[in-house]
C-alpha cells in the first residue's frame, strides 16, 4: 500500500527540499570540476520503510508530487544502498537516509553518488575488483604507512614538508604494489571508481582548509578500525592525493582517463623521485610514521587470524565426518 508523506517524521519532510537545494547549489558552484552538471536525479530512501523521496519525477509515475519533491515506495525488487541505479526510465543517485547531520558531509556523500551517475559518460568504467592482498599483513602494513604519510602531508603547512610526506606515501605505495602480483592493477581500478568519486565529493563539499584537514584525519582514523581494507581503502587514498593536487592544478582530474595509472600519474604530478632500493627506503622511512607499532599490531592480527583458522578447520572437518557418517 502506498505510504503517505505524513507517515515520515515532519522534520524529515521539511528537510528533504533543503537537502536537494544544498547539493544543487554546491554542484553548480563546482560545475567546472568535470565541466558537467552533477545535479542529476536523486532518490533518498529510508531502508526500513522503503519510503523514497526524489528531486524530480520518474517516467512511470510511481512517484507522487508534493510541492517541489516527489515521493513513493521503492519497489521490492530494488536493492537499497548508497549507489547509482537505473529506475523508472532514468539513472539515479540513491542515498540512504538519514543523511549526515553535518552539511559538508551530506554534500560530500550526495556528490559522491551523483558522480557515479555521470561516470560512464566521462569514460570511466565502474570497476569493483577485489584487493585481497590488503587483508594480508604486509599489504595492511604498507597501506597504513601510506595513510599515515598522507595524513601528515595534508596537515602540513610547509610546501617542503607536504612534498616530503607525499613522496614517502608514494614510496610505501609502490613497495606494497611490488609485493603482490597484480596489486597495482586492481588497486588502480577501484581507485578510478570509488577514489575519483570520493575526490569529487570532497571538492563539491567545499570545506575550508582547516575543515578539510580535520575531515581527512577523522576519515583515516575511522577507516583504520575497519575489520578489512579490501574495498574501502580507495575512499582514503585518492581523495587526499587529489585534494592536494587540486590546489596546484584545478584540471588534473580531467587529464586522466580510464586507462591512467594513478600511482604513476601522482608521482609525475608531484615531481617525486621514487628510490631505486624500495625495500631499503621503506625500512628507513617507517619509523617516521609509527611503523613499529603498526608492524606489531598487524603481526598480532595475523597470528590471531591463523589461530582462528586452526580452530575452525578441525571443527569443520569433524562436522563433515559426522554428517556423512549418519
Amino acid at each position: 500500500m502506498q505510504r503517505v508523506m505524513g507517515q515520515e517524521q515532519p522534520s524529515l519532510q521539511n528537510n528533504i527540499p533543503i537537502f536537494f537545494n544544498e547539493i544543487k547549489i554546491a554542484t553548480n558552484k563546482k560545475h567546472s570540476l568535470w565541466n558537467e552538471n552533477l545535479y542529476k536525479p536523486i532518490l533518498l530512501v529510508n531502508p526500513q520503510t522503503r519510503q523514497v523521496f526524489a528531486n524530480e519525477p520518474d517516467t512511470a509515475s510511481i512517484l507522487k508530487q508534493s510541492g517541489d519533491i516527489f515521493f513513493g515506495v521503492l519497489p521490492n525488487n530494488i536493492n537499497i544502498a548508497n549507489t547509482s541505479i537505473n529506475f523508472s526510465g532514468k539513472r539515479w543517485a540513491m542515498i540512504m537516509i538519514p543523511l549526515p547531520q553535518n552539511k559538508s558531509d551530506r554534500i560530500n556523500l550526495l556528490a559522491h553518488e551523483l558522480f557515479h551517475t555521470i561516470q560512464p559518460t566521462l569514460g570511466f568504467t565502474l570497476y569493483n575488483p577485489e584487493n585481497n592482498h590488503l587483508d594480508k599483513k604486509d599489504g595492511r602494513v604498507y597501506l597504513r604507512l601510506e595513510l599515515e604519510a598522507l595524513k601528515k602531508a595534508v596537515q602540513s603547512s610547509s610546501p617542503i614538508e607536504v612534498h616530503q610526506h607525499l613522496a614517502n606515501a608514494l614510496t610505501f605505495r609502490k613497495y606494497r604494489q611490488l609485493l603482490y602480483n597484480g596489486a597495482d592493477t586492481t588497486e588502480n581500478q577501484l581507485e578510478l571508481n570509488e577514489g575519483i568519486a570520493e575526490f569529487t565529493g570532497v571538492i563539491i563539499a567545499g570545506r575550508t582548509r582547516k575543515e578539510a584537514q580535520e575531515h581527512f584525519a577523522n576519515e583515516i582514523n575511522s577507516f583504520l578500525s575497519n575489520p578489512t581494507f579490501v574495498r574501502s581503502f580507495a575512499y582514503q587514498t585518492i581523495p587526499v592525493y587529489g585534494y592536494l593536487l587540486y590546489g596546484k592544478n584545478r584540471n588534473w582530474n580531467r587529464e586522466i582517463t580510464n586507462k591512467t595509472n594513478l600511482t604513476n600519474y601522482f608521482i609525475k604530478a608531484f615531481h617525486v623521485n621514487i628510490p631505486g632500493d624500495l625495500k631499503g627506503a621503506v625500512g628507513n622511512l617507517s619509523d617516521r610514521y609509527n611503523g613499529k607499532a603498526i608492524l606489531e599490531e598487524e603481526t598480532a592480527r595475523e597470528e590471531k587470524t591463523k589461530n582462528l583458522l586452526l580452530n575452525i578447520r578441525p571443527n569443520l572437518l569433524n562436522s563433515l565426518i559426522l554428517r556423512y557418517s549418519l
